[in-house]
């Protein structure tokens, strides 16, 4: 993951100097060479790349200790359809495959009475696959020599090829089970920076849950999911999009 930082931050450091980012003169589009900024085109398409830190936000019956939640770095990737509304407003579709790991750890108290609990019996690990596709409106500044700056919202549902929603098995033998659909909002910002062959766009975008993600046990009493009202999933995510 460093490496891939440190790739990003070289690739964004040399672009950047070669097309004068900081000067006056502007990088237009260019018809011969096919290069330079296409945002004048009604429907332009792009990819992106980018890395994702996922949590969930617990709401519970009971006071108890909060569950806590070991965060691993996710990975993005996907493809940008956009379309141009007017110099300011846009609207994008971002199909992509997101990939996170997060591990819940519980307190002792969750199991008070209940005998011959054993220390992995205290830590579940939730692993997620979402095929992610968020329908987002950008409205943008206008255009500083090669920076524009943007805000962006909408929102989002996503497919978790990883959930064990249909599994007959729960937390008795092991299996947290996390539902299959989720819906989300979203809302972020992010800068645009028009270079010689491309745009490239660096953003930082917050996701929150709508929807409860928690498939409970048959166990009423489940340690593991009975203190649970609600369980949400919420993040943050760093993309780098080339268009």
């Amino acid at each position: 993951m460093k490496h891939f930082f440190a790739l990003l931050s070289f690739l964004l450091i040399t672009q950047t100097s070669n097309a004068q980012l900081f000067k006056k003169e502007k990088v237009t589009y260019d018809a011969n060479q096919g290069r330079g900024s296409t945002d004048n085109n009604l429907l332009r398409w792009g990819y992106f790349l980018g890395i994702s830190n996922y949590d969930f936000n617990f709401d519970y019956n009971e006071d108890l200790r909060d569950i806590y939640v070991k965060r691993s770095p996710g990975f993005n990737v996907g493809l940008i359809g956009n379309l141009r509304i007017n110099s300011f407003i846009d609207l994008r579709l971002e199909p992509g495959l997101l990939i996170t790991t997060r591990e819940l750890y519980y307190s002792q108290t969750y199991f008070n009475g209940i005998p011959d609990v054993k220390s992995n019996d205290l830590i579940r690990e939730v692993k997620s696959t979402y095929i992610h596709i968020p329908l987002l409106v950008k409205i943008s500044t206008k255009r500083i020599n090669n920076f524009k700056p943007f805000i962006v919202g909408g929102f989002s549902t996503a497919l978790n090829l990883s959930s064990n929603e249909d599994n007959p098995e729960d937390n008795s033998n092991g299996q947290f089970r996390t539902t299959k659909n989720s819906i989300f909002y979203e809302l972020g910002f992010g800068i645009d920076l028009y270079l010689y062959n491309f745009k490239f766009t660096p953003s930082i975008r917050g996701l929150f849950g709508i929807n409860d993600e928690l498939v409970r046990d048959k166990d009423p009493n489940s340690p593991w999911t009975s203190n649970i009202a609600g369980m949400r999933t919420r993040g943050v995510f760093v993309n780098f999009t080339f268009q």
